[in-house]
């Protein structure tokens, strides 16, 4: 049944068409991920949606008593509440109710013998349990506390924005709705809250529709994708996978039609130019389909993502960290660091916010001095750094200019040159839009045009900060094409996973308390963040569980032969399972072509990850016997 129900929707800002012409029905249990280009106003329909603007044409129907909760990228906050109260603000009858309740509560407290106040709070007694209202605020501490927020009673003004940002997802999550609509809502989450909220969302019943960058959470959350292309909507019935899938066919069938059209465009064009006359109906007819045919020309362009820029060449040293410590107050971010970091390192950075991530980056960047041990940084490096925040842009420049202020040309790797129009297309803005102003663009496309500044630089070691937060999927596809062939070194700090192991072959996971470790991939550090949390619910069980002395003899734990076999040789299997699907994703990414052979290949990638996951089952559970066997 449908909730919402879209009919011939148009939406423009300025010149600028958005919309025109869309028509769309959201079902009760449609779990829609929205993707396109920054620009093509997915915010907009996020908005039209949930009913903050309204279309300009069409018509937008929902149903009787819906109720719709949105997460915005552009957040509001009552800087007086704390982080509790603000959750609970909500004005629908639930947080009414809760609110209502507490006062009551706090006022009975001062006068105890007050019957007025006594048969109010029996009122609301009743309202709670009726509304089920309990667990609300027990359920809104723990959200908060999956998603690292831990102090409730803290002033909203105290926190920092990626903190504000997490509050807004966690009373998002929270308020009751029958349709839930997140814009980017792993942006400022780590690899551990994205993972609980891809399981959260997962068990939810309610509609959502979401917009993300996050294409393993797209994958494995959402049930239908729609793509916003060029003013229309484009209808995938199946996760992220699916729509690449057919999204390739799609573009094949239709530059096929094209290749036709522009063929007979060509032959009707020639005819025309002999001096043809419309003399018969015939002829009447063959000009009006020459017309016809004019004005339906479409150009189908496929970006060119190859960007083979030349770059300084590197000497043996790059960057040297010699025990090296940092800290903020009694904030301990890195103690006694040390690492050579080689010309062909990708290093992923990895850990929970407020571990030194950022810090880390701007220690390598030179924004920022260690507080003990030193760094080196060497002869003919060449940093170029694309931090999470954007520089101060001016608005009144138009984009060309604002590239050309960097450099008006690059040269590539063949010796040839590429300008700073042509770097522009590679990074999604046509010949047209190069000349627009920069206060014209959304939050997404200056993120964008940051990114191709940064790459016009010619560095030959490039730091990437958050480099996902706010850039489209296929901004993003073009980076991980440009780091491909990049022949420098690496360093991302990100919560994308996607992105991290298309991009990097080692991590260091910043712990939080100083300590900084490696890691080989996301697996293996996953599998350490489990180790962590394991041995306290393992501790815990057992106290409760202990038998009497007397039948501890009896009821000793061992491995039988085969597990014995099987744990030794668990690590290794799981390895090559491993090394098996990335193969095979990376063979799809460069085979969307030839669609018979990625549907097999996406067969094998399932059956493989089926088969990795009851692997991971028997890993856990054979370690927590061989714990069980250790302490015996």
């Amino acid at each position: 049944m449908n909730i919402l129900s879209m009919e011939n929707v148009g939406k423009s800002f300025s010149e600028k068409v958005l919309f025109e012409q869309v028509s769309l029905g959201i079902g009760d249990n449609d779990r829609i991920g929205l993707v396109g280009i920054n620009g093509t106003g997915k915010s907009t329909f996020l908005k039209m949606v949930s009913g903050h603007i309204e279309p300009d044409s069409g018509s937008i129907v929902r149903a009787n008593n819906l109720t719709v909760r949105r997460l915005s990228q552009v957040l509001e906050f009552d800087e007086s509440m704390t982080v509790l109260e603000h959750i609970l603000h909500g004005e629908n009858a639930l947080m009414k109710t809760i609110r209502a309740y507490e006062a009551t509560t706090h006022q009975l407290h001062q006068s105890p013998n007050d019957e007025s106040l006594q048969k109010r709070l029996a009122e609301y007694v009743a309202k709670m349990d009726a509304l089920d209202a309990w667990n609300v605020e027990t359920e809104a501490k723990s959200i908060l506390s999956k998603l690292g927020i831990s102090d409730i009673n803290r002033n909203i003004r105290e926190l920092s924005g990626g903190q504000r940002k997490r509050i807004a997802l966690a009373e998002a999550l929270i308020q009751p709705a029958d349709l839930l609509i997140l814009d980017e809502p792993t942006n400022h989450i780590d690899l551990q809250a994205i993972k609980w909220l891809e399981d959260y969302l997962s068990q939810r019943k309610a509609a959502l529709l979401l917009v993300t960058h996050d294409r393993y959470f797209l994958n494995r959350v959402v049930n239908t994708i729609i793509e916003i292309d060029k003013g229309k909507l484009y209808y995938y019935g199946g996760n992220f996978e699916y729509f690449l899938e057919k999204k390739t066919l799609r573009e094949e069938t239709q530059t096929s039609i094209e290749e036709k059209r522009r063929r007979l465009y060509i032959n009707e064009l020639a005819w025309i130019r002999r001096g043809a006359k419309a003399r018969t109906t015939k002829q009447k007819a063959r000009i009006a389909r020459f017309e016809e045919l004019k004005g339906a020309r479409t150009t189908i362009v496929k970006e060119q993502i190859e960007i083979p820029v030349a770059y300084r060449r590197l000497g043996k040293k790059v960057v040297e960290f010699d025990k090296v410590s940092k800290s903020f107050g009694e904030l301990t971010v890195i103690k006694n660091f040390s690492i050579m970091i080689s010309p062909t390192d990708r290093i992923g950075i990895v850990g929970p916010n407020g571990a030194g991530k950022t810090v880390l980056l701007n220690l390598i960047a030179g924004l920022a001095a260690p507080d003990k041990g030193g760094i080196s940084i060497g002869d003919t490096v060449k940093i170029a750094y694309y931090r999470q925040n954007n520089e101060d842009m001016n608005n009144s420049i138009r984009i060309i200019d604002y590239i050309k202020q960097t450099a008006e040309y690059v040269e590539t790797s063949s010796g040839s040159t590429i300008s700073a129009s042509q770097m522009l297309e590679r990074f999604l803005f046509d010949g047209s839009h190069q000349y627009s102003f920069i206060k014209n663009l959304s939050g997404g496309e200056k993120r964008r045009l940051l990114l191709a500044k940064v790459l016009m630089e010619k560095p030959n070691v490039l730091l990437l900060d958050e480099p996902t937060n706010d850039l489209d999927i296929q901004t993003l596809e073009i980076l991980e094409e440009y780091l491909e062939y990049f022949q420098g070194a690496v360093l991302v700090a990100s919560h994308d996973r996607y992105f991290l192991d298309k991009t990097t072959d080692r991590l260091l996971a910043l712990k939080g308390d100083g300590r900084i470790e490696f890691y080989n991939d996301l697996d293996a550090y996953g599998r350490s963040l489990i180790a962590v949390e394991e041995p306290k619910a393992v501790k815990h069980s057992e106290a409760e569980s202990q038998p009497p002395a007397s039948a501890k003899a009896y009821q000793k734990t061992k491995f039988t032969f085969d597990e014995s076999k099987e744990f030794a040789q668990i690590d290794s299997v799981i390895g090559k399972l491993e090394t098996a699907i990335a193969k095979i994703t990376e063979e799809i990414s460069g085979r969307w072509s030839d669609h018979v052979r990625v549907r097999e290949l996406i067969a094998q990638q399932k059956n493989l990850q089926a088969e990795q996951a009851e692997k991971m089952e028997r890993w856990v559970y054979l370690h927590e016997l061989a714990e069980k066997i250790k302490k015996q």
